[in-house]
């Protein structure tokens, strides 16, 4: 096994930027060292795996897989349900949906056009009563959206958070009493007011009647997905339930833009043409000088003062600004509108933005799932969407977690 690995790698195996690195390294968070012989600052390996835990071993070491079969017919009620990332996901590992809600007329559309079987339930969540599905559904799953809590209290009750999309989740939980629900969020719920919105969500479960599993933020780029995406995941088990819920094992294999792109494991065909936003024709000129895996700062100088403006002072890697991706790595966290300005995510050798069934491929969407709407429309359902594979391993977790409480019970 290699010992040492170089800041690129480095920047790799973890899925944070370089510019993350070197702060970590100022920070005494990760050291890096000078290689005895080239005397090259680089990276133990031991030191990586320290940090992330055993990811990395070597890699002709048999892989496993996340992959458990249903035992009984487990059904999902699926909320803020978006495009239908997590819900084909799941579907994937075996379950069923049996009612989606969401308010967004076209992502609507988008989940009734590719499974007229769904149940789709357009329209706020607050004006649906979901008591008929009590003790019917196995999980209730939704991403809700980061929001402020104001209380006064120390603790949380569900009451305080009225008027926010968590208050609806938690209403929907306590109506259904499902065995186990899981929320999904931005990695920043972490940190969002200090923490306090996280352990306000914490408590008002706990309220309800069930336990929060410890919180963990799941990098889609160790679960087969293309892409350096983060999802915080908030489970919560029913308090009768005396079982624990395992997340799913993170693979050590990861794919990068050709897998996603090209003929390959992930897909057996090349990418789908499709239509594709463009930038304008000044942002192209600039465009067209930055290299594979480069950004702002692979620019001419005085290109690179007057691209930036007033934030070319400012300090922070800003890494993703006029970033050109290249074919052997990852692609950074798609956004939602593709040309705009500095979350510039440009084609390895074509200067414009990814087309609608490249950005579905990065998000592991199957080529035959069509998006409705606008250009604009189909690109904001894609970049807000959980990516499916990352979808289908959670899946797989939750089987595993019902296969044993049906077991139990029996």
């Amino acid at each position: 096994m290699k010992e040492y690995v170089s800041l690129s790698e480095a920047s790799e195996l973890i899925g944070k930027s370089k510019e993350t690195l070197r702060r970590w390294d100022r920070d005494g968070i990760l050291n890096a060292v000078r290689e005895p012989i080239s005397n090259y600052r680089v990276y133990r390996k031991n030191d990586i795996q320290l940090l992330m835990g055993d990811l990395f071993n070597d890699k002709n070491e048999e892989e496993f897989s996340n992959h458990v079969e249903p035992e009984n017919k487990y059904t999902v009620l699926e909320l803020f349900a978006g495009a239908g990332g997590l819900a084909v996901g799941l579907e994937k590992a075996g379950m069923k949906c049996i009612a989606l809600n969401e308010i967004d007329k076209w992502a609507c559309q988008t989940l009734r056009s590719n499974r007229p079987n769904w149940k789709v339930l357009e329209g706020d969540i607050k004006d649906f009563n979901f008591s008929a599905y009590k003790d019917q559904v196995d999980v209730v799953t939704g991403g809700f959206p980061c929001q402020a809590f104001s209380y006064a209290g120390k603790k949380l009750g569900l009451a305080d958070a009225r008027g926010t999309l968590f208050y609806e989740f938690a209403r929907v939980v306590k109506e259904v009493n499902p065995p186990i629900c899981i929320g999904e969020n931005v990695r920043g719920l972490l940190s969002h007011e200090n923490g306090k919105t996280l352990q306000g969500m914490i408590s008002i479960l706990d309220e309800i009647g069930y336990n929060v599993v410890p919180v963990q933020v799941l990098k889609a780029i160790h679960y087969n997905v293309p892409q350096k995406r983060e999802r915080l995941i908030l489970v919560g088990v029913r308090k009768d339930i005396d079982l624990k819920y395992v997340y799913p094992k993170p693979y050590k294999k990861i794919y990068n833009l050709k897998d996603a792109l090209k003929k390959g494991e992930l897909y057996e065909t090349n990418v789908p043409k499709s239509l594709g936003a463009k930038y304008p024709q000044s942002k192209k000129e600039v465009l067209d000088l930055v290299p594979q895996k480069g950004y702002w700062r692979d620019l001419p100088l005085d290109i690179q003062k007057e691209f930036m403006g007033g934030s070319f002072h400012l300090g922070g890697g800003k890494t993703g600004i006029a970033r050109r991706i290249g074919w052997d790595e990852p692609c950074l966290t798609l956004t939602c509108s593709p040309a705009q300005k500095q979350t510039e995510r440009c084609h390895p050798e074509e200067t414009r933005p990814f087309t609608v069934r490249e950005y579905a491929r990065i998000q592991t969407f199957p080529d035959d799932w069509i998006f409705e709407g606008s250009m604009a429309q189909q690109y904001k359902q894609i970049g807000n969407a959980v990516p499916v594979n990352l979808g289908k391993e959670v899946g797989y977790s939750i089987v595993k977690f019902l296969n044993q409480y049906y077991a139990a019970k029996k």
